[in-house]
């Protein structure tokens, strides 16, 4: 899942260390008993580190150790927004939130006997391979991932850029292997497309980078096809940069105050729109994937009675992180603030109510996931059409 993110450059001090005593108990013969051991180090972490790799019996990997406890501190925070990335993710952290990465264009699905491919990327190194949507990857340069994740199944397909990785695949029945060129893609941000009549469809898959100056792309071609009105859909739409929603909602928002953010220290950042802005009825679509960003786009255009807003109720994140790279090249997404809506509204654990409201089953819900539903098909679709009837 993507977050609502601030970078910031400052580094944590050392996360990770120690403890004051240690009481080890040992049964013998029927008999327990208790040691008193102390360890040099500042702090229990630091300590029990020390403990394991002086006392423990087994193999132990210093690095994950430290993998292991910084991540459970961050969860001890009760946040779950906030998130540790070890150093080997940090890489591709980057990538998600650059929308750029070296790979072969598959979007994948973890199922029994292995990972689904759900949909492949127009133009992209798979698309020029043969791979093809409802393939069934079972191996990756040999190595069977049938038991593996899908974000493990992902570092193997991922490598260097002209590498070549050779896919073992069943269709229908029959045991394929695909060698593929691994290159690197820019992910589209957001799309267009003409639906319905005078109707636009903007597609906007997350708020990362370039996803304003995508969307304006977006909107300005669909107004040059003739649309008179548009349809924004954001559903699992995990969020992204500040910076990039403001720019779209200053494109789309009469003057005024469009975001507002108040960090850790008491802080507060106002961002307005100019008198600029787009005049045709729109609709945003939404559901329980729409997070951060996303639902702070819905809610501003909600709160200025800009557009209707149609589907699920959104998930009601209302903090903000700022991502603190560590010495080892490990990093921490920190909640370090609050954001607000135009009319100072937090939505922590309120979100988004739909004007008109428009539940799907499971199964619908993940066709609309990964794109495999027509607009024709799409009930959330069909309803935000009605809308701007």
């Amino acid at each position: 899942m993507k977050c609502f993110s601030f970078e910031s450059c400052d580094f944590m001090k050392k996360y990770l260390r120690p403890l004051s005593y240690v009481l080890t108990a040992l049964a013998a013969a029927g008999l327990t008993f208790a040691l008193t051991v102390s360890f040099s180090g500042s702090s229990k972490l630091e300590q029990l580190e020390n403990l394991i790799t002086e006392k423990f019996i087994g193999e132990s990997d210093p690095v994950k150790l430290e993998d292991a406890a910084a991540k459970a501190m961050v969860e001890a925070l009760d946040d779950r927004w906030s998130y540790y990335i070890p150093a080997s993710q940090y890489e591709t952290h980057m990538e998600q939130m650059n929308n750029a990465y070296v790979g072969i264009g598959i979007t994948i699905q973890q199922e029994e006997g292995g990972m689904r491919i759900m949909e492949v990327y127009a133009g992209g190194p798979a698309e020029e391979a043969g791979l093809q949507p409802e393939d069934l990857i079972v191996a990756v340069d040999g190595t069977s991932i049938r038991e593996l994740s899908a974000a493990e199944t992902r570092e193997l397909v991922r490598g260097k850029e002209g590498t070549q990785v050779v896919i073992t695949l069943e269709r229908s029945g029959v045991t394929l292997e695909k060698s593929v060129t691994r290159k690197k893609l820019e992910t589209p941000v957001a799309t267009g497309e003409m639906i319905s009549g005078n109707v636009g469809l903007v597609t906007i898959e997350n708020f990362d980078a370039r996803c304003a100056s995508e969307t304006r792309q977006a909107v300005e071609s669909l107004l040059e096809q003739g649309a008179q009105a548009l349809i924004f859909d954001v559903r699992n739409n995990p969020g992204g940069y500040a910076t990039e929603l403001v720019k779209v909602l200053d494109m789309l928002l009469p003057a005024g105050e469009v975001f507002r953010t108040v960090d850790y220290t008491g802080k507060e950042r106002v961002d307005y729109s100019d008198e600029e802005c787009l005049d045709v009825p729109m609709a945003v679509l939404v559901n329980e994937n729409s997070y951060s960003a996303a639902e702070f786009f819905a809610a501003a255009l909600q709160e200025y009675e800009k557009a209707v807003i149609v589907g699920e109720q959104t998930v009601g994140k209302g903090y903000f992180q700022n991502t603190f790279r560590l010495p080892d090249g490990s990093a921490v997404g920190l909640s370090t603030g609050k954001y607000f809506t135009p009319k100072g509204r937090n939505l922590a654990g309120v979100g988004v109510t739909p004007d008109v409201a428009v539940p799907v089953e499971e199964e619908t819900a993940a066709l609309i996931y990964y794109n495999r539903l027509t607009p024709q098909e799409d009930p959330q679709i069909q309803a935000a059409l009605e809308c701007l009837k």
